[in-house]
């Protein structure tokens, strides 16, 4: 069993940025510019948003942090998000979710620039991407699909069973592993709360990519021997023991998997670290296409 290290993967693809960002501004352009809107008080946005923000020192990038009352009306977060479209210093930003009920968050992310859209959820960005076409990938999937490659997993004609299908995971990780490509090229199944005969599906599966937010839902019984996990569940479970009081698990119970899995993400340090790294990623892409339209 050989663990899928999203925290080295992740550092090694920082390194490699920061090293582009030193090119970039060597030429005396600026450097890539990632701007974050953030609404309310949720603790774990706040965490998120800081941990992008951390990143983007890291590797060289300017970053601006917008903050808003979760009494902000959608009419006034719409205003914010044309001011960084039409800001000519800013390569990408994004709108940290969930948002406050009353905003719709479809109507948020169909304003923002799909040049910008750094998180990939754009309409515009997920067509193209359906159509095999240059796009956006939304991180968390474009995150998944660089660590396949990095550990050389086969992909080809294998079966993916990918459990969920939101906008965000599981219909465009749908896409990426099916899409004539490496790694892709799979043949997927995507299962959701109305599929039949789960734990067959399970048992049928090459690789599983585990998406539905319920704590240690795959189990030991429900996979073959030498399957591939990838585990982006994250869910905080209450633990006198640890000093914080809760420890973080996956939708994988990792202990009875692990032992039969040939490759498996941890939880934490798996995907998570993955998702930021192809955000700044997909910065970078921006910033590079931006240089090369000033250098015209």
């Amino acid at each position: 069993m050989i663990i899928l290290d999203g925290k080295k993967t992740s550092q090694d693809l920082r390194n490699e940025i920061a090293e582009e960002v030193s090119k970039i501004t060597t030429k005396g352009y600026r450097p890539p510019h990632l701007a974050a809107i953030l609404v309310g008080n949720n603790g774990a946005s706040i965490t998120y948003v800081n941990a992008k923000i951390k990143a983007c020192e890291e590797v060289g990038f300017k970053s601006t942090l917008v903050r808003l009352s979760d009494t902000v009306s959608q009419d006034e977060l719409l205003e914010e998000v044309e001011k960084l479209n039409q800001d000519e210093s800013v390569d990408g930003f994004i709108v940290q979710l969930p948002l406050p009920v009353h905003i719709r968050e479809q109507k948020v992310i169909t304003a923002i620039d799909p040049r910008k859209d750094v998180d990939g959820f754009h309409p515009q960005n997920l067509g193209r991407m359906a159509l095999g076409m240059t796009a956006f990938a939304p991180a968390t999937p474009s995150g998944i699909i660089e660590l396949l490659d990095r550990y050389n997993i086969e992909t080809g004609g294998k079966h993916c069973v990918v459990l969920g299908r939101s906008h965000i995971v599981g219909m465009p990780m749908s896409l990426l592993m099916s899409r004539n490509a490496y790694p892709g090229n799979a043949t997927v199944t995507v299962c959701h709360s109305h599929t039949r005969n789960l734990d067959s599906i399970l048992r049928s599966a090459d690789i599983i990519i585990a998406a539905v937010g319920r704590p240690n839902f795959v189990t030991g019984d429900m996979v073959k021997d030498g399957v591939v996990i990838v585990d982006v569940g994250i869910t905080r479970i209450v633990d006198t023991e640890k000093k914080s009081g809760y420890r973080l698990v996956g939708d994988v119970d990792f202990d009875s998997v692990a032992p039969k899995a040939a490759f498996i993400t941890p939880v934490p340090g798996g995907v998570g670290p993955m998702t930021i790294v192809s955000l700044l990623k997909n910065t970078l892409i921006a910033a590079r296409l931006r240089v090369r339209k000033t250098s015209k």
